[in-house]
């Protein structure tokens, strides 16, 4: 953001109250002045940050007031949309943005439901993360908000900018179906149509959630290649050749897409047929015969001539007795 949309945010966001015990109440609508009218125009032209100026011009607008919050008194949005890394140079740079220039747009959060001076955050996460870790309050907007407008909000939030990976809204609409929503509020939190969103759980609900969470948010990764994904880990053995990838040496130093194309090629491997063996003996412990099956395959090895003797005199009663079991099926 450059220096001059810095000081516009800053001029709108500087006169911030401390948090208060209550949960403070929301002004009616009024009329924006010409200033904040003129501030307005000049935040339009800001970029990457429009959308979340955006908000933060809608919700001055209506007379929400921006306030300074313990990090500690707000919890994540009881559905999560994001997959956490290890290394995120993203996150990092916002950090070190918030430690030179402060928090330029509040972070959206409602009053949490049972305990008094709590707040759970509908979007905004990154930067309630940074404030914790930098150690400084979180500016935040307080709003009234059911569960299904803050599914929206926190969904529209990153919809807009295409903010999360696919296998990440993939996740997200899991959660929320597993939460009781509809596939309407699903597809409306997401900011796209029924049939993207069938696609969507598709994925998240073939897929273990654990070994998504293990792999990452995979940000390269489209569509095209978890839809295929999802189907070679349906197939016979697809979960065992994905755990074994996972519990790989070097799997947890990978980062988050070569994870994912590592255990893509896991499972495009060809399993080695599974080879059973037996040997058939006489009641004394003398071989007759190994018997052996692969895949399709049926193969008897004698090892008596007496007995392959008694075999070939058998086999043609014993074609015809499996002719007549099987007669009609």
């Amino acid at each position: 953001m450059s220096p001059k949309g810095r000081d516009i945010l800053k001029s709108m966001v500087g006169a911030v109250e401390p948090t208060r015990p209550e949960v403070p109440s929301v002004q009616q609508p009024h009329r924006p002045s010409g200033a904040v009218k003129a501030m307005n125009l000049s935040l339009g032209r800001l970029g990457e940050e429009a959308a979340a100026a955006k908000a933060l011009r809608e919700s001055l607008a209506s007379g929400d007031k921006v306030l300074e919050i313990d990090p500690a008194a707000v919890e994540m949005s009881f559905i999560r949309d994001r997959i956490p890394v290890d290394k995120d140079a993203e996150f990092e740079r916002l950090k070190q943005s918030i430690q030179e220039s402060g928090q330029q747009v509040p972070i959206l959060v409602r009053p949490d439901p049972v305990r008094a001076g709590h707040y759970q955050a509908a979007y905004g996460h990154r930067r309630l993360r940074a404030a914790a870790e930098i150690g400084v309050p979180v500016k935040a907007v307080v709003r009234k908000l059911t569960d299904e407008e803050l599914i929206l909000a926190q969904g529209q939030e990153n919809g807009p900018r295409v903010d999360l990976s696919f296998i990440e809204r993939a996740l997200f609409a899991r959660r929320m179906d597993e939460h009781g929503f509809s596939r309407d509020m699903i597809a409306k939190a997401l900011a796209t149509d029924k049939p993207e969103t069938s696609r969507l759980l598709q994925v998240a609900q073939t897929i273990d959630p654990e070994l998504i969470l293990a792999i990452g948010p995979a940000p390269k990764v489209g569509r095209p290649r978890w839809l295929a994904f999802a189907e070679k880990f349906r197939e016979t053995g697809g979960q065992r050749k994905a755990r074994a990838a996972i519990s790989a040496a070097g799997f947890d130093a990978l980062e988050t897409n070569s994870r994912f194309d590592v255990i893509w090629k896991a499972l495009e491997e060809k399993s080695a047929p599974q080879r059973a063996e037996q040997t058939l003996r006489t009641q004394g412990g003398a071989p007759l015969a190994l018997v052996a099956r692969s895949g399709k395959s049926f193969r008897i090895t004698v090892k008596s001539a007496a007995f392959s003797e008694f075999l070939a005199q058998r086999l043609i009663g014993l074609a015809a007795e499996f002719e007549e079991e099987n007669e009609g099926k």
